[in-house]
């Protein structure tokens, strides 16, 4: 139990805010460059930043141009960056085969970092929805996004992926048995250290519109994923899936989106106690920008902020627009 404390005035508990000193020495959690991962969109081309509209700051660069990000990342102390592609509409198709193309964006742009910047950490998104003509992370047959065909696909997009280099694979779709499968898979052909950080807990969420926006999916997503996707309404449901995500071979799990979803953070954390992580995701990082370019918020304090409730939540680190940034001012003390 708990014990009991004294009563007002011999506990105090301003005390201990009084100074900053004394807050830093009270802090029960902690926010550094080394809780960051950074999510980075990939375009072809060469020499190109090309601004993603949506998010103020955020851009498409080509690979030469991810390589340089990748470098600052590493610069900064930030461990790692997520590769997304914005794939062009003729290597949208029914059949997803650039999803396994060892040649496409996010194969080409790996090998690249790694060559470049090998102290890097590199993950990368398992999913069909960069590649479909109906903008679905799975196969569509009569109307219904189908599993088990979708499964298979996965797996031969996840060997792809680590043939490239790629240090961890980060299944974003929401089939059921995905992990399982790509994990058997990795061990059987000679990759048994890539590891899998599952979008275990991947909501029907309304805050992805500009990540779709940023990576070409916006105007081709035919109806909704509500089938794959969670139930905002569910929490038991996604300590379902984590468990089973955990019990088929993943190293790490991700709730998603972030904020809106602390409770699921914490519980995870609490139940499993294995590296949790949350996407702070687009919708959220346009919300702040949107109300600071306003003058509604303070940009830094509320950037600050939101990823510090991460950490308060129980998440080891954090996928974030914001990661150069915070690191920058992290640096400074």
């Amino acid at each position: 139990m708990r014990p009991t404390q004294a009563a007002f005035p011999a506990t105090r508990l301003r005390r201990t805010r009084a100074t900053p000193s004394i807050r830093a020495l009270v802090a029960e959690n902690t926010l550094t460059a080394g809780d960051l991962i950074w999510p980075l969109f990939v375009r072809d081309g060469d020499g190109i930043e090309e601004p993603v509209p949506s998010m103020p700051g955020v851009m498409r660069r080509s690979i030469d141009r991810v390589v340089e990000a990748a470098q600052e990342a590493a610069d900064l102390g930030i461990p790692a960056i997520c590769l997304f592609p914005y794939t062009s509409t003729e290597n949208r198709t029914a059949d997803c085969a650039e999803a396994w193309n060892p040649e496409n964006l996010s194969n080409r742009a790996t090998r690249a970092i790694k060559a470049a910047v090998p102290g890097i950490t590199v993950m990368t998104d398992v999913a069909l929805d960069p590649y479909s003509d109906t903008g679905h992370d799975g196969f569509v047959v009569d109307g219904e996004i189908v599993n088990d065909s979708t499964v298979a696909a996965l797996v031969k997009q996840a060997l792809s992926q680590a043939e490239a280099g790629v240090d961890i694979i980060g299944p974003s779709d929401m089939m059921d048995g995905r992990v399982g499968a790509i994990r058997t898979a990795l061990e059987a052909h000679g990759y048994p250290n890539v590891m899998i950080m599952s979008y275990a807990a991947k909501y029907a969420s309304a805050f992805y519109g500009p990540f779709r926006d940023a990576v070409g999916a916006a105007n081709a997503l035919k109806g909704d994923k509500k089938t794959y996707q969670m139930n905002p309404a569910n929490t038991d449901e996604a300590l379902r899936l984590i468990e089973r995500d955990l019990s088929e071979g993943a190293d790490m799990v991700m709730v998603k989106p972030g904020m809106p979803y602390l409770d699921i953070c914490r519980r995870a954390k609490e139940t499993f106690g294995a590296p949790t992580f949350a996407y702070q995701v687009s919708g959220e990082y346009a919300m702040i920008m949107a109300a600071a370019q306003n003058g509604w918020i303070d940009r830094e304090r509320a950037m600050l902020e939101s990823l510090m409730c991460f950490k308060r939540a129980g998440c080891d680190g954090v996928l974030t627009y914001f990661a150069p940034e915070v690191a920058r001012i992290l640096a400074k003390g």
